[in-house]
């Protein structure tokens, strides 16, 4: 694991902090950015679901960058209600793209809760994003016809009690979507997915590798 700074290359914005968990070898790797749930409610790139994405992926091949939205941690700025973590997302992708140990154009996106939506927000902006996993997207964000033009794949991830993603609203959102779209229920678990972390991970590196010709 190794801190990283970085700044958005074409936007005036705060300089952010990271990890980067590269696999062991040479390269160049597949590349995947993580981002962490909600910065006024304790989320930070040190949650624990957060960092079990990265050595996850790490562990499986990836090059995976996780870090502090601005205001968090180490990174400049403040809480900007979504709008400024959007483009900190740009700013991690663009930072994941650079790197000579990153291979190919599109990389893997992953986020949790508020993470997922920014980085959804994010993804069907960039050209940068191959693929998408989302858990525990709040759905009570989603305007009706959001994502109806990003067919690129996508998995979501939800614990069978989460009551910020509700299973049914989740499906009946998930059904109008274009291109590959999978739904994962991970039963007797909520929001916080606590314990169940490794199925969780196992479940992105499932549709990650699965689509790692796109990612």
């Amino acid at each position: 694991m190794k801190t990283v700074c970085f700044k958005h290359p074409e936007k005036e914005g705060p300089l952010l902090e990271g990890c980067l968990h590269l696999p062991e070898g040479a390269g160049p790797f597949p590349g995947a950015v993580i981002c962490h749930p909600h910065p006024q409610f304790g989320g930070s790139m040190d949650v624990t679901l957060v960092a079990a994405l990265a050595e996850g992926l790490a562990e499986a091949g990836w090059a995976a960058l996780r870090f502090n939205f601005r205001g968090v941690g180490a990174s400049e700025g403040r809480y900007d209600e979504g709008v400024g973590e959007v483009e900190d997302v740009e700013a991690a992708l663009a930072h994941m793209a650079a790197q000579s140990f990153v291979a190919g154009k599109g990389l893997a996106l992953v986020g949790y809760s508020f993470g997922a939506w920014v980085g959804l927000e994010a993804a069907q902006r960039s050209e940068r994003v191959a693929a998408v996993a989302a858990i525990g997207l709040p759905m009570w964000r989603m305007p009706d016809d959001w994502l109806s033009g990003f067919n690129r794949p996508k998995l979501f991830v939800a614990g069978e009690r989460d009551m910020v993603c509700p299973v049914k609203e989740l499906r009946e959102f998930v059904a109008k979507l274009p291109g590959l779209t999978e739904v994962t229920i991970l039963t007797r678990t909520d929001h916080y997915l606590a314990g169940r972390e490794p199925q969780a991970v196992q479940e992105v590196i499932r549709f990650l590798r699965a689509h790692k010709e796109a990612s």
